[in-house]
């Protein structure tokens, strides 16, 4: 596993969101994105950690900031996510991980004894030219909706 580091162009990608529409990068042409990495919809980390996104979301929206959540759950899984957890951002669907391999976030992983292949709990700030202007790889689940409001804050 390799992730993107700060200053590398973002990859150009289109996924589907939790409504089957079709959701690209280039669409926030303009605006700094927060594209998140999370392994599984509807877990305790990846709801505790969408949900700390979902309470900053006007701060957010104050700084100019989108946020895209990507995992590899099905566009019908994140409805149910984004209806069950009442979130109000974007949730893209990358079943193939073909998008978390080009930002070198899909690699081994071990649980419980387990070794396996999923993606990384790996954030990037794009900023709007479509440059990688920080990585968010050091939190925990609870603590990164502010760790991301701190940064673009304090930057």
């Amino acid at each position: 596993m390799n992730p993107l580091k700060q200053g590398e162009k973002a990859p150009h990608f289109s996924l589907l969101n939790q409504h089957n529409e079709t959701v690209s990068l280039a669409d926030f042409s303009g605006e700094k994105v927060l594209v998140y990495f999370y392994p599984k919809a509807l877990t305790p980390g990846c709801t505790t950690q969408a949900c700390g996104l979902r309470d900053i979301k006007a701060e957010l929206d104050a700084l100019n900031t989108v946020v895209l959540g990507i995992s590899p759950d099905a566009p019908k899984k994140l409805a149910n996510f984004e209806e069950k957890k009442a979130l109000n951002f974007t949730l893209l669907s990358d079943e193939d991980h073909q998008v978390a391999e080009q930002f070198g976030v899909w690699g081994e992983k071990k649980f419980m004894g387990r070794v396996y292949d999923g993606v990384h709990r790996i954030s990037f700030l794009v900023d709007e030219n479509g440059v990688i202007e920080h990585v968010f790889d050091k939190f925990k689940t609870g603590e990164h909706a502010d760790v991301v409001l701190d940064y673009l804050k304090n930057k």
